[in-house]
């Protein structure tokens, strides 16, 4: 999809603060408000504006611990990569799944309490996952870079 550049303006504004209401965000951008309206509108239904959602901080709840887990399943059939995705989608713990190219087929992000949390998530969630043959983790030591954000300017 092709944005013009108050559909650029619009999609910032809304990163930085997806609070403001229609009359804040058309006032800022430099729209009557049905037509900035309009635009998040469509830019909604056309799928460019997936979800909004609060940025909640994992040190603010007691999640401690970020691993970074990749896994390598038994095979790669279509029907393994389904099971798997099945199975990981209903994992509460998980932030975030990739299926990756190269050695590892995933890379799976989640946060816990303290290690022991994590060993838990790694017992019965992890490790029951099916067709997974080989799983290795990582703990993040800090945050460098956690950006939700896409650089608008460069659409």
């Amino acid at each position: 999809m092709k944005l013009d550049k108050i559909d650029r303006a619009i999609l910032g504004v809304l990163q930085e603060n997806a609070r403001l209401s229609n009359v804040e965000l058309a006032e800022t951008v430099g729209l009557s408000q049905s037509a900035c309206l309009r635009r998040v509108n469509n830019l909604e239904t056309l799928g460019v504006i997936e979800a909004y959602q609060a940025v909640i901080s994992n040190k603010a709840i007691g999640q401690t611990i970020t691993a970074i887990i990749q896994i390598t399943l038994s095979g790669q059939s279509v029907q393994h990569f389904q099971d798997f995705e099945a199975a990981i989608a209903k994992c509460p713990y998980v932030v975030a799944c990739f299926l990756l190219s190269g050695e590892s087929d995933y890379i799976v992000r989640v946060n816990a309490k303290d290690m022991e949390n994590f060993e838990m998530i790694h017992k019965q969630w992890l490790s029951t996952l099916p067709g997974v043959s080989r799983m290795q983790s990582s703990f993040a030591m800090r945050v460098v870079v956690n950006r939700a954000n896409i650089d608008i300017a460069n659409l």
